[in-house]
């Protein structure tokens, strides 16, 4: 059985908190508020929250490749229908709900819902063109030519990214067969990475959501799960790896990699690869308490979701300059629960019983991994 990690589940968590802050403050701002007496560096840092999605792509490579080798014993093994099965069952239900809440209050041309994002004004009809980009897997493609357009569905640009590197990587691994052929694979996408990012660092759009702008990310995610199933580092080592790893992550963020984007995007990643391997450090991977973070990681996939429609819907309540200085913070602490609370009932009622629903009905008994060949301690499920 593979148990949740709840270090991985910290770091998701503190990613997907990450995104949420940039969203609102990127909405309603944090100065002119009470948050004011906060340090400036830390206020900066809540605009760094991008650095959460690079984190998201690593611990998804991860998680993606470790549950994959503790399923099927090896890469080359994968059970194509029952891999995509996974992910169908475990994705589509909430993403359909999501979608449909945008479109139909899109069509109702309700501000912040409507293809109107970026100055832009698409006809209601582009809906079928966005929502087809969003389920196959192209939505980062079409926003390089078409900009941002949909405030809402702008967001989902990563999904996009992540589920094309997952669509190509079981029929990469069933066709070149050797482990160091997919290790050889995964390090042309990382070299890649800022090449690609170098020579689009003149449009951002192309420059951070682009296949293999963030292709390198995932990849180091899918080496640390290749790297520890074989090896975990020890208590203490694990320890010292997951505090280095944390405090790079911080000052990444409190810094930020402005005039180093190319390669400060691989910075992000390795620094989260780094706490990934501390956090399978045995005895320590599957270990830790249950906190805000760890609730946050476990239900990542759904605040992910709906964290923007519930944005989009209080900016048609008050816009940022009705927002008056006291009423700033409760506004920002009313997002965050009224988001976490959509979470969980989206995780409750939909996510959960489709996921098992689809499984029981459509699945086939994965084949055993051999003992000798089990999965990382590090291994947990998620959005995979």
């Amino acid at each position: 059985m593979i148990t949740r990690n709840h270090h991985i589940d910290a770091l998701r968590g503190a990613a997907i908190l990450g995104v949420l802050l940039l969203h609102f403050a990127l909405a309603y701002g944090l100065k002119n508020s009470p948050l004011e007496i906060l340090p400036a560096w830390l206020l900066r840092a809540a605009y760094q929250g991008n650095y959460g999605v690079t984190m998201f792509f690593v611990i998804s490579g991860y998680l993606i490749t470790s549950t994959s080798l503790h399923r099927w014993g090896d890469l080359a093994r994968i059970d194509l229908a029952a891999f995509y099965l996974y992910r169908v069952a475990r994705l589509l239900p909430a993403l359909l709900l999501a979608l449909s809440l945008i479109v139909l209050l899109g069509v109702l041309n309700v501000p912040f819902f409507a293809n109107s994002d970026g100055g832009k004004d698409l006809p209601a009809s582009y809906f079928v063109i966005a929502i087809t980009s969003v389920l196959t897997f192209w939505h980062n493609v079409l926003m390089q030519s078409a900009g941002y357009f949909n405030y809402c569905l702008n967001v989902y640009w990563s999904l996009s990214v992540e589920e094309m590197f997952y669509l190509l990587l079981p029929l990469s691994c069933r066709f070149l067969r050797r482990r160091q052929a997919i290790m050889l694979l995964c390090g042309a996408a990382i070299v890649a990475g800022p090449v690609y990012r170098s020579l689009h660092a003149d449009n951002e759009i192309d420059f951070m959501y682009g296949y293999l702008a963030c292709f390198d990310a995932i990849a180091i995610g899918c080496l640390t799960a290749l790297l520890t199933q074989h090896w975990q580092p020890g208590a203490r080592a694990g320890r010292f790896l997951r505090w280095t790893a944390g405090l790079a992550l911080a000052v990444l963020y409190v810094r930020g990699i402005g005039g180093h984007e190319v390669f400060g995007f691989s910075a992000i990643a390795l620094a989260s690869a780094a706490f990934i391997a501390g956090a399978t450090a045995v005895p320590a991977a599957g270990q830790g308490r249950h906190g805000p973070l760890q609730w946050l990681g476990r239900h990542s996939y759904e605040l992910y979701l709906f964290h923007i429609i519930v944005l989009a819907g209080m900016r048609n309540v008050v816009d940022k300059a009705g927002l008056g200085y006291a009423e700033r913070l409760p506004w920002l602490a009313l997002f965050l629960a009224a988001t976490a609370l959509a979470a969980a009932l989206v995780a409750r009622h939909v996510s959960n019983p489709a996921n098992a629903a689809l499984r029981r009905r459509f699945g086939r008994r994965a084949t055993a991994a051999p003992a000798c060949a089990g999965g990382s301690p590090g291994a947990a499920p998620r959005k995979n």
